[in-house]
């Protein structure tokens, strides 16, 4: 019964839309930065907006950690991004504000609205493209969300492969470890008694 339990909440996380919105203070000649994680074959798009500061200039940047870059503009104020990830990676999306001819002035105010998955896929669109009618477009939305389901557990199926991989890996290579330190520390061990019988010997201390 508790296993059904962490399944059915697990179930209503997956539901949960992709998408997250962010507000925070830019300040003058500061750089910040986001990182998210994100999943393979994924379509992920972006909308930004900046308050009006004036005598500064913001760049926008999303690059991947190659350091491949996905998305830029120079003078950032407003505008939407797309891309669509080519393979399980920690993407980066970073403000640079900077002031005109040096000086300080006021923090802007920056709001992004992230989403990614079935949440990034304009279903009007599609359903202005195919004909759809609201229930052919409805079981559309559900088949998407069924197969990310399906995805999210395929992959956490592998990454829990992985991790049981590299621990069964660790676990030889620790018990191999112990099993050399073990003859090392022996024949340091019987090396250093005959050491000792012959030395004494030679002193006749013993026979």
């Amino acid at each position: 019964m508790e296993f059904y339990s962490y399944l059915f909440a697990f179930l209503l996380m997956l539901l949960v839309p992709d998408v997250y919105s962010l507000m925070f203070h830019l300040p003058a000649n500061q750089k910040k930065c986001l990182r998210e994680e994100i999943h393979k074959d994924l379509l992920v798009t972006g909308e930004y907006e900046l308050s009006d500061a004036p005598g500064q200039k913001t760049n926008l940047a999303v690059t991947d950690s190659k350091g491949h870059i996905l998305y830029s503009k120079q003078d950032a104020k407003k505008g939407k991004f797309a891309f669509t990830t080519e393979e399980y990676d920690v993407f980066e999306i970073c403000f640079d504000n900077k002031m005109i001819g040096g000086g300080h002035g006021a923090d802007r105010e920056v709001s992004l609205i992230m989403k990614h998955g079935i949440e990034a896929r304009s279903y009007d669109e599609l359903a202005k493209a195919e004909n759809l009618k609201p229930l052919e477009l409805e079981l559309r939305r559900l088949e998407d969300l069924s197969k990310s389901i399906v995805d999210d557990f395929a992959y956490m199926r592998n990454r829990e492969e992985e991790m049981r991989d590299t621990n069964e890996s660790t676990h030889s290579r620790v018990m191999y470890f112990s099993i050399f330190s073990m003859c090392c520390l022996l024949g340091l061990a019987t090396w250093q008694v005959l050491y000792l019988r012959r030395y004494f010997k030679s002193k006749k201390l013993i026979e």
